[in-house]
């Protein structure tokens, strides 16, 4: 993390000097955009492995409740910092470049409190080859680790699939929906995406908050969960009211953001430690990887139905929860959550 914050300071201090002579071109932004993607493909995966090394296991899911909560409350005011100093200076390029400078600080803090913290986690010490270990070899590791636990590999086919059949509709049918069927346009699309971030957010700080759910509660309520997710949104591609649709995103949001944090722990206090990174990785990848692919199909589909977009990812979902209910790992899943507490 410490060695992509570094890299990801360069990368935006030179785009802010970029900015500032006024020499950007098309090429570069692409450059850019390919090396940040490329470096976040290693700090993602690291920072979701590191919280398990900074504080005890009985503290996880807090910890992991901040984090993730700090981090959505910080993607609602970055935006706005940022969008403040170019509206300043919309005649120019000084507020984009401001941006990009003060984004390139934030890197740099960041790396200085990496430099100096001390994990009250524990790190077994590796003592075989695996420090030698290639890249493919690792990922191979990690698939068998998830392919042969499995509650482990139920629970990242579930996310797989359900990130498939949600973000997509998501990202690409609401934006459609707030322009052709709700009145306020761009405001209720606004609206909605807020609504949605802000009900993740209060789900992560509940998750922290809450007793965690074990047991026959635990697959109960994520059953249930999931079933919820189905139906709203196959509700969202009839209803053209935008309130309504904002308490929905908010109900979904706040869904998404407990079960994603207590997930999260579950798979983090799962793994071995020595596998966190790889482990995460391939969250990561089965969480996102398919995102591309479900966004593509989302806009074919939404360009010929939109309700049919909405009705079909939620049925999808139902079905998916249908099959989900009835797998044997899912009571292994619940009862180790009741052991871990």
């Amino acid at each position: 993390m410490l060695a992509s914050d570094i890299v990801r300071f360069m990368l935006t201090a030179l785009m802010a000097g970029v900015v500032f002579t006024g020499i950007v071109q098309m090429w570069i932004l692409y450059v850019f955009g390919l090396g940040f993607g490329l470096v976040a493909g290693f700090a993602v995966p690291a920072g979701n492995s590191i919280v398990p090394m900074l504080v005890k296991e009985k503290d996880l899911q807090a910890g992991n409740s901040i984090v993730m909560g700090v981090g959505q409350l910080v993607g609602f005011v970055g935006p706005v910092v940022a969008g403040i100093l170019i509206g300043q200076f919309s005649k120019s390029f000084l507020g984009i470049g401001l941006a990009f400078g003060i984004d390139s600080v934030t890197f740099t803090i960041s790396a200085m409190t990496l430099w100096f913290m001390r994990g009250g986690g524990k790190l077994p010490s590796s003592t075989d080859s695996s420090d030698k270990e290639s890249i493919w070899g690792a990922i191979m590791v990690g698939l068998k680790q998830v392919w042969e636990d499995k509650p482990l590999r139920l629970i990242f086919l579930v996310i797989a699939a359900v990130n498939f059949l949600f973000v997509g509709p998501i990202l690409v049918g609401i934006p459609v929906l707030a322009d052709q069927r709700l009145a306020e346009g761009a405001v209720a699309f606004g609206l909605l995406m807020s609504g949605f971030a802000g009900g993740n957010l209060g789900g992560f700080l509940l998750a922290g908050a809450l007793p965690r759910p074990t047991g026959r509660i635990m697959r109960l309520f994520l059953i249930t969960l999931l079933t919820s997710f189905g139906i709203a949104m196959g509700i969202i591609g009839f209803i053209n009211l935008t309130w309504v649709d904002y308490g929905l995103m908010l109900l979904l949001g706040l869904g998404n953001g407990y079960v994603t944090l207590i997930l999260f722990t579950w798979i983090q206090t799962r793994t071995p430690k020595i596998m966190l990174g790889r482990i995460m990785s391939l969250l990561m990848l089965s969480s996102a990887g398919l995102v591309p692919v479900s966004q593509a199909i989302s806009g074919a589909v939404g360009a010929w139905n939109l309700a049919l977009l909405f009705v079909a990812a939620g049925g999808l979902i139902v079905l998916v929860t249908s099959w989900t209910a009835f797998q044997p790992a899912l009571v292994t899943f619940s009862e180790s959550l009741s052991r871990d507490n």
